[in-house]
């Protein structure tokens, strides 16, 4: 092979090698990102480490330095959000985050506008959604999935819930679905897009902060607040 041609093959595989760098550093960095954004339980990855390590050397932590955001974390981030006076969700967002001195990246969910506008959410916070309404409404009309789903972003909204979609999914005694672990199952396609719709704007309880089945409901004081639709086996109210 002559010299020109050897210094051409060179070059081709060159920037192919220097492409392929790119790409990886271009999708390592969004994964990092995302992964990033907002941590709560069910996160994974080195910025959960970095929380339980913190969470561990000022004592209100005592369990693996795992990278698993899981009760034991999120029972610590409670002690020391208590601690330090914030809102108490077990949820590490901004506050928290710049409590601990720790830098998050990316767009974590946050209230609307006084325009209306719906709640902002990065692509955790949508699979999260997503799987809260899989475990709390598979088998209902899909009307009924985004009604859900709409449910948790009113409580997102409202001034007596944590303002984060995890915050309120993860609020103690608050989902079914949390309590038995089907918060954990794998959203099908159908809950991702009721997820989305939600996040879009449709809200079919028109601003509904509570929702029960009447044949599994046990708590006498969800029987008392005003229902004002129902909704394939749910009574949605205020």
């Amino acid at each position: 092979m002559e010299y020109k041609q050897k210094m051409a093959v060179i070059a081709v595989l060159v920037t192919l090698i220097i492409s392929g760098s790119m790409v990886f550093n271009y999708y390592t960095n969004r994964s990092s990102v995302a992964e990033a954004a907002v941590l709560y339980w069910g996160s994974t990855g080195s910025k959960v480490s970095e929380v339980q390590r913190k969470l561990k050397q000022w004592g209100y932590y005592d369990g693996p330095v795992d990278g698993v955001f899981g009760p034991s974390t999120y029972d610590a981030v409670i002690r020391f959000q208590r601690k330090h006076g914030l809102k108490q969700d077990g949820v590490v967002g901004p506050q928290t985050a710049n409590a601990m001195g720790i830098q998050l990246s990316g767009t974590s969910a946050q209230k609307p506008s006084s325009s209306g506008q719906s709640v902002q959410a990065n692509s955790n916070d949508v699979y999260l959604l997503a799987a809260a309404i899989h475990g709390e409404a598979r088998g209902e009309p899909y009307i009924g999935k985004v009604a859900v789903g709409a449910v948790i972003l009113n409580r997102v909204k409202h001034p007596n819930f944590p303002n984060t979609i995890a915050g309120v999914i993860y609020q103690p005694n608050a989902f079914t679905a949390v309590a038995d672990g089907q918060i954990n199952l794998a959203p099908d396609e159908e809950s991702i897009r009721a997820a989305r719709d939600a996040l879009n704007g449709w809200d079919p309880t028109y601003g509904a902060i509570y929702y029960y089945n009447p044949a599994k409901a046990t708590s006498k004081w969800i029987w008392s607040r005003p229902v004002h639709i129902v909704i394939g086996n749910h009574r949605f109210a205020t």
